[in-house]
């Protein structure tokens, strides 16, 4: 068992001062220090540190890091068909897993504990995931060109075939990569397995007008009316939503993933966020791929998020950090089925970050919250938790795995794909 004391905790209630006890990947205890002590295996003296959830990454793609710096400055169908596409055609599995493992080490050293992951060569990304003891929730990225009838076995086989920390969700890659035929076949699957379905929505303008010339409607009212949405889901992006869509995804219980700084960086647009929360729309965040970020850190999100919604209104008051800090701790994990991960309570999984209250952005503390949000960033992860195991703590990894050769090896595989 580990005890960790002396120092704060964010709990669904607010900020305490709290213990956390740890008996192998669960949290047994959250309270005041008690008398009657068990024997702890380890004891952490958090010396006025913060304890909190971990931040889920609830849209990312891992495997893009090598073309992190290298595919920039256009917009985003440009982006895909000019430099993402014709790149990602010359991956292999090998490759792949070492573009994983570097993204997988960003997010332990950016407090992320699990990821919403829609990428290729998915065996290796969950292989990866479950050596490492990464939580990891795979997304189907089924496009026109794919056999959908394999997306059942994609469902059953992550679900089931590398052990508790890996997953799946059904998912495909967006409107205009398919076919009705295609999204047809997938309601029925949905159906028979009674699971949510997830894609790019929305994400731009042409996006959305395509969809009503090919089909009449908005994407949203499209997967609706397919009986999509009948078991939850939800879509990433969300930009060009209307107050219908935005009505179906109250009604509907879908969550809005939010990637405010993928969105802004391909000039994408913003986030109607005013009237989400107003429609009491559930909300998480990602952060995209580092490829359109270019990073993978969580921080960076919730300030962008925040600071996208009081331009779009012009209103210095528009924003809320507490609720963006909820989506991307809370939200997230209960969009991608984790809901034993989504808070720092007795019964949920063990997936904590420490927060280092010493470094000088974190002080004063005037607000905890704030302070996260708005001057957080990942050089205060001190230690990410995945589980009851720590990965990283302190600068170090704990991932059986040097990250040099991790490096190396990504370095490499960038060369030959990329010239």
């Amino acid at each position: 068992m580990i005890r960790f004391y002396n120092g704060l905790v964010l709990e669904p209630s607010g900020v305490t001062e709290n213990e956390v006890w740890v008996d192998g990947s669960a949290i047994s205890y959250v309270g005041p220090a008690r008398e009657d002590m068990p024997l702890f295996d380890c004891i952490v003296n958090l010396r006025g540190d913060l304890l909190m959830p971990g931040f889920k990454n609830a849209h990312t793609h891992s495997g893009m890091t090598f073309l992190r710096s290298a595919a920039d400055d256009l917009p985003l169908h440009q982006w895909l068909e000019k430099q993402v596409f014709p790149a990602e055609a010359k991956l292999t599995a090998e490759s792949t897993a070492a573009f994983v493992k570097v993204a997988f080490l960003e997010y332990l050293t950016s407090g992320v504990t699990a990821c919403f992951d829609m990428y290729y060569h998915t065996d290796e990304f969950a292989r990866i995931a479950r050596d490492w003891g990464f939580r990891a929730v795979l997304c189907g990225s089924f496009t026109a060109g794919n056999d959908w009838e394999e997306m059942y076995d994609y469902y059953q086989h992550y679900n089931h075939d590398f052990g508790p920390l890996v997953s799946a969700q059904l998912g495909f890659h967006a409107e205009y990569t398919t076919n009705r035929e295609k999204l047809e076949y997938l309601s029925k699957v949905c159906h028979e397995l009674k699971a949510p379905v997830w894609c790019h929505n929305a994400e731009t303008a042409s996006e959305v007008d395509g969809c009503i010339e090919r089909h009449g409607v908005t994407p949203t009212k499209l997967f609706d009316s397919l009986g999509l949405y009948d078991y939850g889901g939800g879509g990433f992006h969300c930009i060009y939503m209307t107050d219908e869509d935005l009505d179906i995804f109250a009604r509907r219980g879908l969550t809005a993933v939010l990637n405010a700084c993928s969105n802004g960086k391909l000039a994408s647009g913003f986030f109607r966020l005013k009237e989400a929360m107003e429609k009491g729309v559930r909300l998480a965040v990602g952060t995209d791929g580092p490829a359109s970020n270019n990073a993978l850190d969580m921080f960076r999100e919730m300030y962008l998020i925040n600071i996208m919604a009081k331009l779009r209104e012009e209103n210095a008051a528009a924003g809320d950090p507490a609720l963006i800090l909820n989506a991307a701790v809370s939200g997230g994990a209960r969009a991608m089925g984790l809901d034993d991960c989504d808070a720092i309570a007795q019964g949920k999984q063990a997936d904590m970050v420490r927060i280092d209250m010493h470094r000088p952005n974190m002080r004063p503390v005037n607000n905890v919250v704030k302070n996260l949000v708005y001057s957080g960033n990942p050089s205060n992860v001190r230690m990410t938790m995945v589980a009851g195991k720590v990965l990283y703590e302190n600068g170090e990894f704990f991932v059986g795995e040097d990250p040099e050769d991790i490096y190396r090896a990504a370095e490499k595989y960038t060369r030959e794909i990329l010239g």
